[in-house]
Formats: C-alpha cells, structure tokens, sequence
C-alpha cells in the first residue's frame, strides 16, 4: 500500500495497522477523527514533518513508527531524539512504538530505559575504563523503612471489634455444624436398615 486517500472517508476508524508496506505521506489519515491506534512501522516516512497531519487527531493514543521484533522501521527513527520529538508533536500518546509514556506503567518504562542508559554508559568503554561507583543514593526517603506506632481511630478498633465478634461467632457455628455432624453420623451408624433414614 502507498497510498491512503480512500481511508479519508472512515470517520468511525478506530484501530489501523498499516505496517509493512511504501507508505510516504499519512496526510488523509488527519480526517480519520476517532482513530485511537496507529501502526505504520515499515512504512517510508522519513520526517516529523510527515506526522505533523496526525496531530489534530484528539483521540490517538498509540503509534507505532518501529517495532523490533519484526524488524520494522521508518527511516525517522533513525534519529536518535525521534521519540522526545514526537511525544512534544503528539501530547496525547499514551504509547509510542509499543511503550507506555504516560499513563498507568509509563514510570516503569522510563525506569527501564533510565538503567539500561546508565547500563550502557557504565560498560561502553571496555572493562579497563569503568570509573569505581560513586555514593549511592537512596531509593526511598530516610526512615521509610522503619516500623511506625500503629495508629488507631476509634473508627478502626471499633471495626477490629465488630470483626472478632463475627470471628468468634462464625467459630461457635463451626463447633455446632461440627456437632450435628457428628450426631447425625452416630445416628446413621445405629440404624441397620438404609431404608429408615429419617431426619
């Protein structure tokens, strides 16, 4: 596929895979108002420029301009700074080229991609150049660790009470189910004819 004009006209088109194909300009995609997920990975789209149609697109979420694992690629993403870019383009992304960079997982990713740089920068000198570590710094505020007094609310003890009583009352159930059990088994065990089971 190269050209897209004829998907001007579906204004309720919400998910497009496009990928994989000779596609150089997503300017009729601009019309597609409800679209919320785009993948032209493996397409010839080699600008911002290209994607700046998309950017009245209210809805989208999710773009994919690269996907490794099939080894899809645009020639924008050869530049290194084309994610940042696009994020400033398109405010709205959720997730560009499969990762969340915003929303709910989004600080996992960026805590991903922060250690694997830092990862990168520590070993790409060859072992002979690594720098010793400098003080660490702590992952969380100063006593975050330690055990705090437990707070009680007149609210929490009365539900802690509330709670042991229908412990202690579904207990003293369990001791009467367990004892009608049990008659009912020593009742059984008396009568020699099966036909005289009544209850």
């Amino acid at each position: 596929i190269a050209h897209l004009g004829p998907l001007a006209a579906l204004k309720s088109l919400a998910v497009l895979n496009l990928s994989a194909n000779r596609i150089c300009s997503l300017e009729p995609l601009g019309a597609c108002e409800s679209l919320q997920s785009l993948n032209v990975a493996g397409n010839l789209l080699g600008s911002l420029q290209q994607l700046q149609c998309l950017a009245g697109l209210r809805r989208l979420e999710s773009l994919r301009l690269h996907d490794a694992r099939a080894c899809l690629s645009n020639p924008v993403c050869a530049t290194g700074a084309y994610r940042s870019a696009l994020g400033d383009l398109l405010p709205g992304l959720k997730a560009i080229d499969g990762e969340r960079v915003s929303g709910r997982g989004s600080e996992l990713y960026q805590l991903c991609r922060d250690l694997d740089s830092s990862l990168e920068r520590g070993g790409s000198g060859g072992a002979g150049s690594l720098e010793p570590p400098g003080t660490a710094l702590p992952w969380v505020e100063e006593g975050y660790w330690e055990q705090r007094p437990a707070r009680r609310s007149s609210i929490m003890e009365e539900a802690y009470k509330q709670f042991n009583d229908v412990l202690q009352e579904c207990r003293e159930l369990s001791e009467r189910a367990d004892d009608t059990i049990s008659q009912a088994e020593r009742a059984l065990s008396v009568r020699s004819d099966p036909s005289s089971y009544v209850f």
